[in-house]
């Protein structure tokens, strides 16, 4: 067998097999024409048995973990990539602690004049204190503050943001869904080579996490600004490019499908699903519910079971316009009532694809998953999140919400993310959340629905054309290389698993101490 120029032959190394749930014994492993060309005895991986004629890369791994590598399933990309370097919120405790924040960053490190300053993070559900424009105007002046709830479906603004925005005169500066979804498209109006930049950087810090591969979900339609990225040379990963319903004639014009590979781009960019937002979500009370929201005594709220963003009879052709051009579709549903009314739209028109979330469930619904062939993409570290919010605002509902043991049980196929800048960029910290619900020292939570380590692995590799499950003959050669087995070790280490190497396509994307 001729190895070929830019083979590896990855020496000593514990595969994950499909015939077993943990680690096999060491082999080494050639890789060669972007895919993994043998699996043999260690040891036996010579030049003599392999064919080699002295091109292929030689590289010990003295045993440790070689496992598919790692997919984000949901991600904003250019979101995270901002949010790494705003304001970090994500500590305040208060209204008021997030306001002093904001004062201390204008005090040591004002913008410049005219820019905005942007936080990210802030989680106000259970406050003590009201978040309102007049804490932002007391501190800020001029200087428009625009700060982006952790769960990105909510901004507080102060004056100068609100009218530089079109909200001026906002009576509490809260701007929310889709309203704030313009405010966060406006902050993302930097030049594109900055924007690269920083998408660049933070796809650099994924590959050193293990991550081969990412599903982009950033509005409204990422492809033609990855397909510059790539051909730019930021090459780390591949990416499937979501499009939001206003860029959808924009896609179906190219002609290309569920899956199709973007010409030029090397294999690593696709046309990936149309994304709808149905509902809101739990921590700004907006996920639609069939049971209201507690609410103080005497409170009047329009809309007390949160709200329906995108309604049945806009779903529903949206879908039927997807399912025509080939394509699939990924809706986000968070509150029970939202999910049955995606379900039914899925069941309506027939189309393929995969549900966003899934946050909340009826009993009834959870096996509809399987019965549609529809994928439960899900973010497992929301559950510990927005686990105490969730036992306030979802009091005995619980049971079902971060259903992902249920719905295992019931046949769905899941598939983990993170939702970043929800939450990070981070395989690793998502699988950890699936298999062990706590993170904080705390009892877990609602512990049966865990799922394995076998499912939890299998749901977080990338189920793209040309992929295989476990480490085979013949798949592609997308791989992470670990310091500890994830198939036994304890869930600190599994949270923060140390990466010695992770490839796309049998190409280096990140290497420490190997």
């Amino acid at each position: 067998m001729s190895a070929g120029i830019g083979s590896v032959l990855l020496r000593t190394v514990r595969v994950l097999r499909p015939e077993r749930t943990g680690l096999g014994e060491p082999v080494d492993v050639l890789l060669s024409g972007h895919r993994v060309a043998a699996i043999v005895p260690a040891g036996t991986g010579s030049s003599e048995s392999t064919g080699d004629t002295g091109s292929t890369e030689v590289v010990e791994c003295d045993g440790r973990a070689l496992l598919p590598g790692m997919w984000d399933h949901h991600v904003h990309m250019a979101q995270w990539a901002l949010a790494r370097r705003r304001l970090d919120l994500s500590g305040a405790r208060s209204a008021a602690a997030c306001a002093a924040l904001v004062a201390d960053r204008l005090a040591t490190a004002p913008p410049a004049a005219g820019e905005v300053l942007v936080g990210f993070g802030f989680r106000d559900s259970l406050w003590p204190d009201e978040a309102h424009r007049s804490l932002l105007d007391a501190i800020s002046g001029d200087v428009p503050v625009v700060l982006v709830s952790g769960d990105l479906h909510q901004g507080w603004l102060n004056g100068a943001a609100c009218a530089r925005f079109g909200h001026r005169g906002h009576p509490t500066g809260r701007i929310r869904e889709s309203e704030f979804f313009a405010v966060t498209v406006a902050l993302q109006d930097v030049p594109d080579e900055t924007l690269d930049g920083f998408v660049a950087d933070a796809a650099a810090a994924a590959s050193a996490r293990g991550v081969v591969g990412i599903v982009d979900f950033e509005a409204p339609w990422s492809l033609p600004a990855w397909r510059r990225r790539i051909e730019a040379g930021t090459t780390g990963l591949r990416v499937e490019a979501s499009v939001w319903p206003e860029r959808l004639d924009d896609l179906v014009a190219t002609g290309l499908r569920a899956g199709d590979v973007v010409p030029g781009t090397g294999g690593l960019l696709t046309a990936g699903p149309l994304k709808v937002i149905t509902d809101g979500s739990l921590n700004t009370r907006t996920a639609y519910c069939y049971d209201p929201y507690p609410q103080p005594p005497g409170a009047v709220i329009d809309h007390p079971c949160g709200l329906l963003l995108v309604p049945p009879e806009q779903v529903h052709p949206l879908l039927a316009r997807a399912r025509d051009a080939g394509l699939e579709a990924a809706l986000h549903a968070i509150g029970d009532h939202a999910n049955t009314l995606v379900l039914d739209a899925f069941a309506a028109t027939g189309v393929r694809g995969r549900i966003e979330h899934a946050q909340l469930l009826t009993g009834d619904d959870v096996p509809r998953f399987a019965e549609l062939g529809l994928v439960a993409s899900v973010q497992p570290e929301h559950a510990l999140d927005d686990r105490d919010v969730a036992d306030r605002l979802w009091a005995g509902r619980t049971r079902r919400a971060f259903a992902y043991g249920s719905l295992h049980a019931a046949g769905a196929r899941l598939a983990l993310g993170s939702d970043a800048p929800v939450a990070p960029l981070d395989p690793w910290i998502a699988l950890a959340a699936a298999v062990h619900r706590s993170s904080d020292g705390r009892d877990r939570w609602h512990p049966e629905q865990e799922i394995d380590r076998a499912v939890a692995l299998g749901a977080s590799y990338g189920v793209t054309p040309g992929s295989v499950a476990a480490l085979a003959e013949g798949a592609r050669a997308d791989l992470v290389l670990t310091d500890a087995d994830p198939t036994t070790c304890d869930p600190a280490t599994l949270r923060a698993m140390p990466v010695a190497g992770t490839l796309v396509g049998g190409r280096w994307t990140h290497r420490a101490g190997i």
